[in-house]
């Protein structure tokens, strides 16, 4: 193999090394089985942008960065969700599903139940008594509805009648019961024990510890201070959890109620600026020092208000004259000696000097300093005129 074919065999070579994909091409399928055959591992073929090139690398980077340049947006992360109270671990054993039975008969306290309703309604309960006595707790029930019927103003056949509905796994009946018989009777112990009983089935425990807190307070009973106790830890655990997610919502209202106030500040101090660097600066006018507006020395700032609406200042400045004289004042105060003769300037500026609240002499004193100073300095003022009388 001569100089030549070798020089061209060694640029192939290189080719293949900076393009390996090259060797992918049907026409180096001959050249790609022998190197396999000889143990070496071809590079897959380009994806569809780098096969279409012929296992060029450039048009497969520009495939890549325009897939890239499409990528969709990952989404914002999620804001962090309060802990419901749900999420809290207590133990539910005892728990069951609610009743969704139609609400029970409840009388119209509002009938005057006479003697012999009173004694029908003894009887029914007797009856109750009974049947729950025999197990028959549907029949008891039944008889207490007959009792109220008859003396619905009675807040005891409502707490006991609640009481069977617990029995029979009825918890939302007997709240009912119990609601009711505490709107007749506040002080009803019995009333809130059942409903406190209910509560408990349902897993409400921060209420069934509030009510059977109430029973014992109202009248102490054993059983009911037993199922207060039963109930306390979980219902204190829920009442410590709800109390952390209260500061937590609190923190975070403050910290945006902050954030509200330092944007606002931040707002107020940028308008504030805008306006400084929006307002026009002068060196002085006569009757104040450089540098501070006439009526108002303390601040520096005059009020443009009165300016601005002013239309014979306005006027007065259309002209060019006017307007020149006015700038190569504010420039440079003393400068207003060389316009003391000119009317036109001197009444514009007599009309601003009562405008900004200076005294009234104090054109005329300013114009006596100011040419007092440019003569003694040298400066080139209009000579005084002549006293012809």
């Amino acid at each position: 193999m001569d100089k030549e074919q070798l020089k061209l065999l060694q640029g192939f070579v290189e080719i293949c090394k900076s393009n390996p994909g090259i060797l992918n091409l049907p026409e180096l399928s001959f050249y790609r089985q022998w190197l396999e055959s000889l143990g070496a591992r071809i590079p897959a073929p380009c994806s569809d942008e780098g096969a279409a090139c012929g296992g060029c690398k450039k048009p497969a980077t520009e495939g890549r960065r325009h897939r890239h340049h499409h990528k969709a947006p990952s989404p914002p992360p999620e804001p962090e969700v309060e802990s419901p109270e749900s999420e809290v671990e207590i133990d539910n054993e005892g728990v069951i599903e609610p009743d969704n039975d139609p609400p029970q008969f409840m009388g119209d306290e509002s009938v005057e139940p006479t003697d012999e309703m009173l004694e029908l309604s003894s009887t029914k309960r007797d009856e109750a008594m009974l049947a729950a006595s025999e197990g028959n707790l549907e029949e008891a029930i039944n008889c207490f509805t007959e009792a109220i019927k008859n003396n619905p103003s009675s807040a005891l056949l409502y707490a006991k009648r609640a009481s069977f509905y617990i029995r029979l796994q009825k918890p939302n009946a007997a709240i009912r019961d119990c609601n009711k018989a505490i709107d007749l009777n506040p002080d009803s112990a019995q009333s809130y024990r059942w409903r406190g009983k209910a509560q408990r089935l349902l897993g409400h425990w921060e209420e069934a510890f509030h009510d059977l807190s109430k029973s014992c307070q109202l009248d102490y009973d054993d059983d009911t201070n037993e199922a207060c106790r039963e109930v306390e830890p979980k219902a204190k655990k829920l009442m410590e959890h709800k109390r952390k997610q209260e500061r937590k919502r609190e923190e975070k209202e403050l910290a945006k109620r902050r954030e509200r106030i330092r944007k606002a500040q931040e707002e107020a101090e940028r308008a504030r600026r805008e306006q400084q660097q929006s307002e026009p600066r002068f060196a002085g006018f006569p009757g104040e020092r450089a540098g501070v507006f006439p009526g108002d020395s303390m601040s520096g700032m005059p009020d443009f208000g009165a300016f601005i609406q002013d239309p014979e200042l306005l006027q007065a400045l259309q002209d060019s004259e006017v307007a020149a004289a006015f700038q190569d004042i504010s420039t440079n105060p003393a400068n207003i000696a060389k316009y003391q003769n000119n009317p036109k300037i001197q009444k514009l500026m007599k009309k601003m000097a009562q405008k900004f609240n200076a005294p009234p002499d104090a054109m005329d004193e300013e114009m006596e300093d100011v040419s007092g100073s440019a003569s003694a300095s040298g400066g080139h003022t209009v000579p005084p005129q002549p006293d012809i009388d």
